[in-house]
């Protein structure tokens, strides 16, 4: 086993909080896309901030990868190991450490997830509206810069993270931002950190935006004929002003996927999930405008969902939405790829994936959070067969070409990790290079989770 030194070093800190059995590791090789699993040669659960500055310090001075890990429900093999080192996993670094009501904000620790945070603010009658489909953890969705079903209205994790703690790679813990709303001093390290998957610091507490709980809410499903009439429908709801709080695109494929995973009952068309978020009156308001808007572009089957159980299990329908793949073609895995463009170029990137997955003879889901522009295509391959994967990769080349072609981005949520690491120069050009050296200049000896993000340079 390589890295011996820092392993030992590590095993006299943390005791028995460093594991090294093979259960251990192997549950921090998995993912939930088709990467291969990548073993660590050791895990560390720390407690402290302070835990891991020591444990940094350990691994920077030995030259030992360091892989953070939470909840590992990335879809773009961000926490896996691939340099083998450690696995950094932060699951026990789990407490709201203050919850600041009268400014709408709270600092907690980055392993707490996002459904552990709401239940926790629900007397405050405060709530965090980011919702990546997973139960993912607060330090993971900032790392990774995620999204959501609200991201329409209430932005994504670049929007709701004020303030960091971060651990840089050789031990020293530095604090960006403040619970000010806005900031005019310095170089913004908070914005620099969210997004780098791991690979500039290891985030140990995060500062969230918080948000009122609305006064009413109502949500509603309605189907159309083709993915086309629906994403229509969200350009021209969108470009009218009216203030959505969720307006996602479930295509038909997908809804045959809830069908055969959860017996959702639901008409195998395009359908569009809602949600409207106000006072009484202005929820109604919103709801019959958008009623209005739909009906120009065929929409029939009205359903609303105004008690909170029915709005629960209609969330919860679209936030499965990766697992009920798995009821398509049993036996194989989902490659989960997402794009984001700009709004007035959706259908035409919505529709073109839909068509090229149909002539490659593809099982693909479309889903996406279509009020910004970003879908997500879900599709099953079978890893050992070697032409159908080489279709798959095809058919997401296509579509992240497709997205850049149109003023778009190769990812809107997923991130690069691994899977998206060959489209960096497409996107960013020279750019890139001022990445590296970022890179360079946090981490010189590269160990914050080596391979991810910035793809090799070539020689």
């Amino acid at each position: 086993m390589a890295h011996e030194a820092a392993i030992e070093a590590l095993r006299a800190l943390l005791g028995d909080r460093l594991a090294t059995s093979d259960s251990h590791r192997e549950l921090h090789a998995q993912n939930e896309a088709y990467f291969a699993r990548a073993l660590p040669d050791a895990v560390a659960y720390p407690e402290t901030t302070e835990e891991v500055s020591r444990i940094l310090a350990i691994c920077h001075e030995a030259r030992c990868p360091v892989t953070p890990f939470a909840a590992a429900s990335s879809l773009e093999g961000q926490h896996l190991p691939i340099a083998g080192g450690v696995s950094l996993d932060m699951g026990r670094m789990t407490r709201v450490l203050a919850v600041n009501a009268e400014d709408l904000n709270c600092t907690v620790q980055p392993g707490l997830t996002r459904e552990a945070l709401n239940t926790e603010l629900r007397a405050t009658g405060l709530f965090f509206p980011i919702d990546p489909g997973a139960n993912a953890s607060i330090g993971g969705m900032a790392a990774t810069r995620a999204s959501g079903t609200m991201a329409v209205r209430y932005g994504t994790m670049r929007e709701a993270v004020l303030a960091l703690e971060v651990v840089m790679a050789d031990g020293t813990v530095i604090r960006t931002g403040s619970q000010a709303r806005k900031s005019a001093t310095g170089y913004d390290l908070t914005h620099l950190i969210v997004g780098s998957e791991g690979t500039l610091g290891v985030i140990t507490e995060v500062t969230l935006r918080l948000y009122g709980q609305p006064e009413a809410i109502s949500a509603a499903t309605c189907r159309f004929e083709s993915v086309e009439d629906a994403v229509n429908c969200v350009i021209l709801t969108i470009q009218s002003g009216l203030p959505m709080a969720r307006i996602e695109l479930v295509d038909e494929m997908m809804v045959r996927g809830f069908n055969l995973s959860g017996d959702a009952g639901l008409p195998e068309k395009p359908h569009l999930f809602l949600e409207f978020h106000g006072t009484p009156a202005g929820v109604a308001e919103q709801a019959a405008t958008f009623a209005e808007i739909a009906e120009d572009f065929g929409a029939t089957g009205f359903a609303k969902a105004d008690r909170p159980e029915d709005r629960s299990w209609l969330w919860a329908l679209r936030h499965g939405a990766h697992y009920a793949n798995s009821a398509l073609e049993p036996g194989k895995r989902t490659l989960a790829t997402d794009v984001c463009v700009p709004i007035s170029k959706l259908a035409e990137a919505v529709t073109a994936a839909q068509r090229k997955s149909r002539d490659l003879g593809l099982t693909c889901t479309i889903v996406g959070h279509v009020g910004d522009g970003n879908f997500h295509c879900g599709v099953r391959v079978d890893p050992e067969d070697a032409d159908e994967l080489k279709k798959v990769k095809g058919f997401v080349n296509e579509l992240n070409d497709l997205a850049l072609s149109l003023g778009g981005t190769v990812s809107g949520e997923h991130g690069i990790g691994i899977g998206k690491q060959a489209y960096m120069t497409r996107e960013h050009g020279a750019a890139l290079g001022y990445m590296r050296a970022l890179k360079q200049a946090y981490d010189p000896r590269g160990i914050l989770n080596p391979g991810k993000l910035l793809p090799p340079e070539v020689a």
